[in-house]
């Protein structure tokens, strides 16, 4: 490849080779750490504005915010977006853990602070979704979700499902852009090729 071809793309081998490239590994342990604590914050975020939502909101009734545009109404979700598949709980549980799992591994082999930052979001949104899954009522596995931010009446979420469609924004943002998660370190050029 000549110099005029552009910067060398790396390729899933090469990218997964660099995670034992040691400029590498210390880019993602100086990233990692901010990751979690904005996953930690979306989660203190979260679970603070649902005690406070469950404390002063009437269950179902509306108080204007911005007008109609957005309004404080408590309801309970036991299902998924819009409250699809309210009878399957327990299947949205099992799926949300496998996101957190997925996305902790995910996290932990980042060094780009853009890709940490929206994962970082999604991840802290997918464990406090689950974290209302196992630990609210009814029970164990088929907890609902708090939301209380009606938007217009077309939808009512929570803090938790901002930060997990701004994430979601995100990664599809970078990933149009172009912009890897992990930023191997660039190839030497090929003496061979002037």
């Amino acid at each position: 490849m000549s110099s005029t071809d552009g910067p060398a793309v790396p390729t899933d081998d090469e990218q997964a080779t660099a995670l034992d490239n040691p400029a590498v590994r210390a880019r993602i342990r100086r990233v990692l750490p901010w990751t979690l604590v904005l996953a930690a914050g979306i989660i203190l975020l979260d679970q603070g504005t649902k005690f406070w939502a469950e404390a002063e909101l009437e269950r179902g009734v509306g108080i204007p915010v911005i007008g109609e545009l957005i309004q404080w109404r408590l309801v309970y979700n036991p299902g998924a977006a819009f409250g699809i598949g309210g009878d399957y709980t327990w299947i949205l549980s099992v799926v949300a853990a496998i996101a957190v799992v997925g996305l902790a591994i995910f996290v932990t082999r980042l060094s780009s602070a853009r890709w940490a930052i929206a994962a970082g979001a999604l991840l802290g949104g997918a464990i406090t979704h689950l974290g209302d899954r196992l630990f609210r009522e009814p029970g164990f596995a088929r907890g609902e979700i708090v939301d209380f931010i009606d938007y217009a009446g077309y939808f009512i979420g929570n803090v938790a499902d901002i930060a997990l469609v701004l994430g979601a924004v995100g990664v599809v943002l970078l990933s149009l852009l172009g912009v890897s998660p992990r930023r191997p370190e660039p190839r030497e050029p090929d003496p061979s090729h002037g």
